[in-house]
Formats: C-alpha cells, structure tokens, sequence
C-alpha cells in the first residue's frame, strides 16, 4: 500500500459527518419530487425533438454572443478520446465543466456575458452530450488527466477554472495534480469538507441507472433531476436544450460509468486527505443561497480547511442547485466581478 492509499485508510475513521441544520434536514425531506409536479412540467414542456450533431466550426448565437463549436481529439488512457467543447469572446482563457445531468451549454449565458474580456471555453464531459462516450477510464482520477491533456492540444498553459457539480470532482483532481495550470478556481456545488450522505440519496440512484431504467427516458431524466435539485425554474428554452443535449445517443449508458466507479462518499475522503492539501491557487466557492442538497452552512468555514491558499472567498448566489440557469443574470454578474478582481481589473 503507497502512502497515497494509506493516508485515505487512516481518514476513513477520523472524520464524522457534519450534523445537518435544521433548515437542511427540512429541505431534502421529501427528496423526491412529487409524480403530480413532474407529469405537469412534462406536459408544459411537451416534446422536445432531437438536435442534429454540430460539426467543427459551427457558430450559433445565444444571447447575441456567437458561439463557435469544436471537435478535438487528445490522448486518454490507452485510448483517444473526442472532445466537444465550445468557445465564445476573446481574452484570458475561461475553462467550464459542467455538472449532471447538463452541457457545455449550462454555461453559455455567462459566456455570453462575458465574452467582450475573456475567452470561454466550455467543455461537454466525457460521456456528455457530444464528447466521447465509449468505454475507457471512467474513474475520476482518470478523466481529470484526459480533461489536462485536452487543455495540452489547445494550447492553454494557464486558465480560470470554473465548475458545476459532477464537473466541480473533476476541477478538484485538476486543481490538486497541476497547481501551476489553475490561475484562480471557481468551485460550486459540490462537497467540501463537510459532508452528511443524507444529502446524497441520488448516489446510488445514478450507479443503478442502467438496471432501474432511470435515465432511459432523457426528457423525464432532466425535468425529474431539475425538480429535485432546483429551486427557481428555468425558463422553457434553455430545459427544451438542456433536454436535447442530455439525448444524444450514448449519453444515458456513459454517463453511469462515473457513478459506478466511486461513492459520494469516497470521493469526500480524497477531497480531504488527499486533493485540497495540494490545492494552491485563489479559491472562490460558489453555492446556490438555497440549494438543496449544498448547505449554506456548510461552506461558511471553507478557509479553515484550506490554510494554504492564497485566498478563499463564498459566493451565494440566488437560487438552488442550477442557478447557471436558475439565476443566469445574477450569476454572470457575480462571475464577472470575480474574473475582473483577479484579473486586476476592479482597481
């Protein structure tokens, strides 16, 4: 056993779950929507129709920013894996991973917002939308590499990370294994050091997704999750997208693959022995004020876990767990304040 493999074992018995408050324990109650909430958003939403492929080099317009597809292959383990990532605006470089069950296009209305100071480039995981979705190395270690070795082909030395979510697991190896890439890091919605599995009944849900079906329907998947986990309703555009996006062929079988290889709770004992003792670069922590399965609470003490980064600032913003596109005016605001800040440009 490496001392990598023994730090983790020792941790597994020193820490204990955070008591939930009580406005939390409140909140996940009834985890599950209701199938009455759920039957009417799918019938306000009505069907929504596939979306051809994009190719290299296709532009689109969303919120009056032209947004420019790519296709890029770079080196995985043992295996090549395809990329589609999009890009919008120019300047500093902006790097943006998505959460579950989303898109590259998550993001596009801060990229939008943006674009007229910074170079966004928003990345469809692999297994997403229109990225790689074959069988290969699906454990979060590994897709983390494949994501550096992506910023490799491109050309970005150093970037801006910002994260969602299952993308937010991802940022942190990425953070922890190459220091010297991360100009400043943009964390939300996902664990830190508190952690209760309480808030996690979705983990086993989605490692069981191939056998129970649950993600076999991606129309019903999305309204489902987004009624779980959010608070404000998107509006009927970007849910009809992000619907479309989530039906790509493939993407309801690779997708399970990352659940299948951890727990929530695995993954909290590496974030905390192993990946945020390496952390190095300005933090900001961004949560929605009222997500669900995120716990204000939880991120108030962020800097007394993180001693060795340079600095370490919360961002509530309006909102639960989506609020890219729960609150995309609200949310580009705050992201553009913390871009411009570090970037020097609020002087």
């Amino acid at each position: 056993m490496n001392q990598h493999q023994t730090g983790l074992v020792e941790h597994r018995t020193s820490w204990s779950y955070t008591d939930l408050p009580l406005r939390a324990r409140e909140a996940i109650t009834a985890f599950a929507p209701a199938p009455e909430l759920v039957a009417d958003r799918l019938a306000q939403l009505g069907e929504v129709p596939p979306r051809a492929a994009d190719r290299e080099g296709d532009v689109e317009v969303l919120d009056g920013v032209a947004f420019t597809h790519h296709f890029t292959d770079a080196p995985g383990d043992h295996e090549t894996v395809r990329w589609h990532h999009v890009e919008a605006g120019e300047g500093e470089p902006v790097v943006f991973l998505h959460g579950m069950p989303d898109s590259w296009f998550l993001w596009h209305h801060q990229m939008a917002a943006i674009a007229d100071g910074y170079r966004s480039i928003a990345i469809d995981l692999k297994g997403y939308g229109q990225s790689e979705k074959g069988r290969g190395d699906y454990t979060q270690r590994g897709v983390a590499g494949q994501v550096v070795a992506l910023l490799d082909e491109l050309g970005l030395d150093a970037v801006t990370l910002v994260t969602h979510d299952r993308g937010t697991v991802l940022g942190d190896h990425v953070v922890a294994g190459h220091p010297e890439r991360i100009r400043h890091y943009v964390r939300g919605e996902q664990h830190l050091a508190h952690f209760h599995p309480d808030l996690a009944p979705q983990d086993d849900l989605l490692a069981e997704a191939p056998w129970t079906g649950l993600m076999e329907d991606p129309r019903r998947f999305v309204v489902w999750a987004y009624a779980v986990m959010g608070v404000r309703q998107v509006s009927e555009a970007d849910l009809r997208r992000t619907v479309q996006e989530f039906s790509y062929p493939g993407v309801v079988r690779a997708v399970p693959r990352y659940s299948m290889n951890s727990t929530f709770r695995k993954e909290w004992i590496e974030r905390r022995a192993d990946l945020m003792p390496r952390w190095r670069c300005p933090i900001t922590v961004v949560q929605g004020h009222d997500s669900r399965s995120q716990p204000r609470e939880f991120y108030e003490d962020a800097a007394e876990h993180l001693p060795q980064v340079p600095s370490v600032d919360l961002r509530l913003v309006p909102g639960g767990h989506f609020w890219p596109l729960e609150s995309p005016a609200e949310v580009s605001a705050a992201l553009r304040e913390v871009l411009d800040s570090a970037a020097g440009r609020n002087a």
